[in-house]
């Protein structure tokens, strides 16, 4: 689905979280033809007429791999596989032939997904932290980082922050409940001793529209708040109550996406169009475990450890020494790997254009910290 266009119905017009109102039909998806009657032919045919793939011993597919960044359709194109199949929303199966609902748990689902996204977002989230703070005359020294939210994505935001010398909070109940509670604080404490808060969380009925009114009262005067995790966790309209209480707001995911907030857009200090993961080595990297995991499940050898070709990109992440630099000094830094600025700037110079810019964005290279 990389670089492929489509449009949900109007009665489609859902988030990303199963909670469609209808049973869904092909109908739904305007464009993609080619990639529908794949999906037709390898996944809602077989299940259909299971009989007589039996009676007449045609073989089903083993599965389809539908590989794309996030937010470009794979789990609502599994949705309507499964309605149009008549396959309960879980997970229904005919030899092999698969269609998942909760995610897309497919191969590169087990892989986090096909684009590793955590350098990319980490180095998102430092460049929008160091860039507004140097725009607004913040100074970040002595501040303490909430990072609610602390599995892939939200550990390399951690430990590059701790680089940094920024002191760290981490909310995440999974884990504190599997690990115990030593590493871990609860949310309202973090709310209310954060100067900076930050969400990784992934989207379920737990986390949707957590960020709301009672979330950000509960946060300091003047606090930073950055959303480069799913758009429903916050909650819009409550975010643009709160402004004048809250210090830089950076969002780069939304509700409705690709239908934006544009009055809420206008107001933030940093807004993109869902593209923080967007590195190249994150690419590189995430075409690299999805072609390794398919090669291992089908047993094809020869490409058990492939990796891209980058012809003439460097592969390897940027590393960054920043050690006896100053917070300004730092900032430039930061920014000449990651002009993040100029993101905004072309967003909000274009926001109708969410889909094309996306679609069109030169990946980045990887910065790390050593």
């Amino acid at each position: 689905l990389y670089r492929k266009k489509y449009v949900r119905s109007s009665a489609a017009q859902q988030d990303n979280t199963g909670k469609e109102t209808k049973k869904l039909t092909w109908d739904d998806i305007k464009g993609m033809d080619e990639v529908k009657k794949v999906l037709k032919d390898k996944i809602e045919s077989p299940i259909k007429n299971a009989e007589k793939y039996r009676q007449f011993g045609i073989p089903a597919s083993k599965g389809i791999l539908l590989f794309g960044p996030p937010g470009c359709g794979k789990t609502f194109f599994a949705k309507v596989a499964a309605d149009e199949s008549n396959a309960a929303r879980d997970k229904t199966e005919y030899k092999g032939a698969t269609v998942y609902y909760n995610g897309l748990e497919t191969i590169a689902q087990k892989t986090e997904f096909a684009f590793d996204n955590a350098g990319g977002v980490m180095n998102y989230v430092l460049s929008a932290i160091y860039g507004t703070a140097s725009r607004r005359r913040i100074r970040l020294e002595g501040s303490k980082v909430g990072i609610i939210g602390v599995g892939n994505v939200g550990s390399r935001v951690a430990s590059a922050l701790r680089l940094l010398g920024l002191d760290v909070l981490l909310c995440d109940p999974p884990r504190a409940e599997a690990e115990g509670p030593a590493l871990f604080c609860d949310l309202d404490f973090l709310l209310r001793n954060s100067d900076i808060v930050t969400l990784h969380v992934p989207l379920n009925p737990t986390t949707r529209k957590m960020a709301d009114a009672a979330f950000f009262s509960k946060m300091k005067l003047g606090a930073f708040f950055i959303n480069a995790s799913r758009g429903e966790i916050v909650n819009e309209e409550d975010l643009l109550a709160a402004l004048p209480k809250l210090g830089p707001v950076i969002l780069d995911t939304w509700c409705n996406e690709p239908h934006i907030n544009k009055e809420l857009a206008s107001k933030v200090d940093i807004a993109t169009p869902h593209i923080a993961g967007y590195s190249y080595q994150g690419k590189l990297l995430g075409t690299s475990m999805t072609v390794r995991s398919v090669a291992r499940y089908f047993g094809i050898k020869d490409l058990f450890e492939f990796f891209p070709n980058p012809g003439d990109e460097p592969k390897d992440a940027v590393k960054l020494d920043l050690r006896g630099l100053s917070e300004g000094q730092i900032a430039s830094t930061l920014q000449y790997n990651y002009p993040i600025f100029t993101d905004d700037f072309m967003f909000r110079v274009h926001p109708d254009e969410f889909e094309s810019l996306r679609e069109n964005y030169r990946y980045r290279r990887e910065f790390f910290i050593d």
